[in-house]
């Protein structure tokens, strides 16, 4: 195919990786965020997010001078919206992000142009947002300017075999949209290019998610009643699903991350009396935390140690990456407080204190701890030598949320272990 200029706005988790894949494609790509900060760390090759493979690729594409980036959009033949698209605290969609980037796009329209809204947003942003917006260029929709969703569809720490490999959702406006987006990704993907219409592919970007989301509910709800009468559910779950027609997901502190824990929250706002078991599903998945502290918060009750102080493992939403967007070990923290115990936080990956109780010193979060919490599966909690980590706390005690270490190893080095959704004995 011909090659492209593409403008890319929004350079996070999703829009820099997808803007330095089109770079080392051949694509002349000119990237935009408005935070200068950003800017300035991209501009000198410098990462402000972690994901394997992606120094090298960035590297590559600022060097040869395939990728370019500023706060300001340019002319391109294809703009690319790569922004967040958040929730309020009273759990609506915030389309600020979404607006604002299509308000910065529509001065440099030109007739041809083609835009792709690659965030996940709720069925009918691009008829309701986008549309508007980019109407006001006076270009006609579907004729002279044409518009698309293709939802990403990638977890962190996989992001580039996934962009590759995974099969792309394609929504147009009208087919020629999605016919001139599915030529535009052939410049890399290998997976299987679905086209439908934009309201249909927004929709089903937020099902996959919410589908997630109610597995994990009912993995929690199973890991709470598999407690209570003296089951291991991690157990239980790896028999169950032996079952060819089976998938249970795994439990955990909670749901964290940019689509999980808030996709399902577009549907419940978009018919809350329809989406009963969506609502529920995220009810009980945000209960996780306050579950896990005074989970914590009984097991030192019981015996007896008053003030305790505990090590929480894990601020990132899932396991060997620096991603906190929602992550559940934050409310965590927050419900430890409640229980009233004192906390200190540590994550390899998350290099930057995040909340007050952050410390860079892993010898610090352990120093003096009643008991060791883990929150997030990285290897580098899997690897660790109990003998090490007992040298600094006042009780052997760990707590595993994530079904992570050896108990065993971890018992015969004099701790006791509590596993979530596991009776201790």
């Amino acid at each position: 195919m011909m090659k492209k200029s593409i403008c890319v706005i929004g350079l996070g988790y999703i829009g820099l990786p997808t803007a330095v894949m089109f770079a080392n494609y051949g694509h002349k790509v000119h990237g935009v965020d408005v935070n200068e900060e950003v800017v300035d760390h991209i501009r000198h090759k410098r990462l402000h997010i972690e994901e394997a493979g992606l120094q090298e690729r960035l590297s590559k594409a600022i060097d040869s001078e395939a990728l370019t980036v500023s706060t300001e959009p340019v002319k391109a033949d294809v703009y690319m919206i790569a922004v967040p698209s958040p929730i309020r605290p009273d759990k609506t969609a915030n389309f600020a992000y979404i607006q604002s980037a299509a308000q910065a796009i529509t001065p440099y329209l030109e007739a041809g142009n083609l835009i792709i809204l690659e965030s996940t947003v709720p069925p009918r942003t691009v008829q309701d947002i986008i549309l508007p917006e980019v109407e006001k260029s006076g270009l006609e929709i579907g004729t002279e300017l044409f518009v698309s969703h293709s939802p990403e569809r990638v977890i962190p720490g996989r992001v580039f075999e996934e962009l590759i490999s995974n099969d792309r959702i394609i929504g147009g406006v009208n087919k020629e949209s999605a016919r001139m987006t599915t030529d535009l990704y052939r410049s890399f993907v290998t997976g299987e290019m679905h086209e439908t219409d934009d309201t249909t592919a927004e929709l089903v970007k937020v099902m996959e998610n919410t589908y997630r989301d109610v597995n994990i509910a009912l993995a929690n709800e199973l890991a709470k009643i598999s407690q209570t009468i003296g089951v291991d559910v991690w157990e239980a779950i790896q028999l169950a699903n032996f079952h060819p027609r089976v998938n249970i997901h795994q439990p955990g502190p909670g749901v964290g991350g940019h689509c999980i824990a808030v996709d399902p929250w577009f549907l419940v706002e978009l018919n809350p009396d329809l989406a009963q078991i969506i609502h529920l599903a995220r009810q009980t998945n945000d209960g996780m935390p306050s579950y896990t502290a005074k989970m914590t918060g009984d097991i030192l009750r019981a015996k007896g140690i008053e003030n305790a102080k505990v090590a929480a493992y894990g601020l990132a939403f899932k396991g060997n990456i620096d991603d906190v967007r929602e992550s559940p070990s934050l409310d965590v923290v927050t419900q430890f407080t409640k229980e009233e115990l004192v906390v200190s936080a540590f994550d390899p990956h998350v290099t930057e204190n995040k909340i007050e109780e952050q410390t860079q010193n892993e010898e610090e979060a352990l120093m003096g701890a009643s008991a060791l919490v883990i929150l997030t599966n990285h290897d580098e909690f899997k690897r660790m030598d109990p003998n090490r980590i007992a040298e600094n706390m006042s009780h052997r005690i760990v707590i595993d949320t994530k079904n992570c270490i050896d108990r065993r190893r971890w018992e015969a080095a004099g701790f006791d272990v509590y596993i979530l959704g596991a009776s201790k004995n």
